[in-house]
């Protein structure tokens, strides 16, 4: 039989004095160190049983003197007397030793605790199925609002601008063009005004300096409006929650739209500001 380590040992006296079991160790003896406490008691135990061939285990069952599949005899009449004392149904051969016999049984009692149905702590074990990754994978893509470039947004922008330029290229053949006459050097029309989509800036260049009204205004508000995306990073579409975007460019817009309407309707001769209900409307189409 193989040495037993002496950590067992102790481990197993502590627990036979926690029973309250009389310890060899105590009673004077010295305590064997080249076999457990538990499978020595198992083996008195069923050498005991062994010798009693004629009496029975308490339960009417016959001892087992044949090895069975490869299993030792004493074994197996162990195991089968085991099994009658956990069953109750009756109680191990008591050993002609007295007090030894119940040292043996219950050294083999605390030896072989009684099977449970739950683990450690009073957890139940369970087995998980295995589940193959395929089996558990979405069948189906999830819908998304994105589609591809091509051909999906760039057959759509071309088909706008060929539309587009058939409107403008009929309509400009039917309509006539509101042009002045031909120019005369010697006279110059008062007030000489821009286009339309130009009066604005010609207004600025009315109130302010020309660096000031032909580049820092209109650079500040550009400049503005490009980096208006960098500080409203909000994907949505709702104008609720694009307030800032909506206010600068609604604020850029209102600016120019009243700059060429003062422009159009406000400016007289010599480009001064007049009403136009005192001096007309200095404005043709």
């Amino acid at each position: 039989m193989a040495d037993v380590p002496e950590h067992l040992l102790r481990r197993s006296q502590e627990r036979r004095k926690a029973l309250g079991l009389p310890v060899e160790g105590d009673e004077g003896e010295a305590a064997p160190t080249d076999a457990p406490e538990a499978p020595v008691a198992e083996d008195v135990a069923a050498d005991s049983g062994a010798g009693d061939a004629g009496s029975g285990d308490g339960g009417g069952g016959e001892e087992i003197t044949e090895s069975v599949g490869g299993i030792p005899a004493h074994l197996l009449e162990r195991s089968r007397k085991r099994k009658a004392a956990l069953a109750g149904g009756g109680a191990e051969p008591a050993s002609p030793s007295g007090a030894g016999g119940a040292r043996t049984a219950a050294a083999t009692a605390v030896a072989a605790p009684a099977p449970t149905s739950s683990g450690p702590g009073g957890h139940t074990q369970r087995l998980l199925t295995v589940v193959k990754s395929g089996s558990i994978q979405q069948a189906r893509a999830e819908a998304q609002d994105k589609v591809h470039v091509w051909p999906h947004l760039l057959a759509i922008e071309l088909a706008s601008i060929l539309s587009l330029t058939a409107f403008v290229t009929v309509f400009s053949a039917l309509v006539k063009a509101p042009l002045l006459g031909l120019a005369d050097v010697n006279q110059t029309p008062n007030p000489s005004k821009a286009p339309w989509y130009f009066l604005g800036l010609q207004e600025l260049l009315k109130m302010f300096h020309p660096m000031v009204a032909g580049v820092t205004i209109p650079g500040v508000a550009l400049g503005v409006l490009a980096i208006t995306p960098y500080i409203d990073k909000n994907p949505s579409n709702k104008p609720t929650d694009r307030k800032f975007a909506i206010i600068m460019l609604t604020m850029f817009l209102m600016m120019w739209a009243v700059l060429v309407i003062i422009g159009s309707f406000f400016r007289g001769e010599g480009f001064n500001f007049v009403f136009p209900w005192n001096k007309g409307v200095f404005f043709e189409l």
